[in-house]
């Protein structure tokens, strides 16, 4: 009697956005540099805006007047804060693009039966006004910001609750897809592999950040997937 074995389950897939699903630097540096403008402060090239992107709009407003020149005495970080997301939720989809390759690969996971969701440090609202934008919202089960959990990437926590808005167990296998040492510290800390793509908006030497796979081109993930988890995606 030969006794059937139970197939492997796939894993849960959970992405970054920007910088890894999405080139969303164009619309962010137009919105940065209408403030600067506003401020009377000199333009950024598009080359440094990406370089501060990843750690949310805070530290991005903070590190465009540190580098442009000193915010106007009396104005504080929070005005400015609310001034370019205005100017960003105005326009936050129309330079944006998804990388070479995005959807065909989302739409062969899909089919394979892979549940696929977003974990991302992007506010909610944007999320959502992207993901439409671009046409990518249809491939996911599930988008989680910073709006809705207490402790964002690189907790751990945002990346579980992400996990359970999927639906998907604990303990059940998934993979993390991101460009950021937060995506791996806060998949190390579910206990769970992360694949880096080296196309987007790194900071540091992403050798050096632990993840279990590096691919140079989003076309390369279902290869990566497969020998991280011997299955055929």
């Amino acid at each position: 009697m030969i006794r059937a074995t139970a197939p492997t389950p796939l894993p849960a897939l959970v992405f970054d956005l920007d910088g890894t699903l999405v080139d969303s630097a164009p619309d962010i540096g137009v919105a940065v540099n209408r403030l600067l403008r506003e401020e009377g402060h000199p333009a950024l090239d598009p080359a440094v805006v990406i370089s501060f992107v990843g750690d949310g709009a805070t530290q991005l407003v903070q590190r465009a007047f540190a580098v442009s020149g000193p915010a106007p005495e009396g104005v504080v970080l929070d005005t400015l804060l609310v001034r370019f997301m205005a100017h960003y939720h105005a326009a936050p989809a129309v330079l944006t693009k998804p990388y070479d390759g995005v959807a065909p690969v989302l739409t062969q996971l899909k089919q394979a039966g892979h549940k696929l969701g977003v974990c991302t440090n992007k506010p909610d609202a944007l999320i959502e006004a992207v993901l439409k934008g671009t046409g990518l919202a249809r491939y996911f089960d599930a988008a989680v910001g910073p709006d809705k959990v207490s402790r964002r990437k690189p907790d751990p926590a945002h990346l579980r609750a992400t996990l359970d808005a999927m639906g998907v167990a604990s303990g059940a296998p998934a993979i993390m897809i991101g460009d950021s040492i937060n995506d791996v510290r806060a998949a190390q800390g579910v206990g769970l592999p992360c694949v880096c793509v080296t196309y987007g908006y790194i900071q540091g030497r992403i050798e050096d950040w632990g993840a279990d796979a590096l691919i140079d081109r989003f076309t390369d993930l279902p290869e990566a997937l497969r020998q991280l988890t011997g299955s055929v995606s």
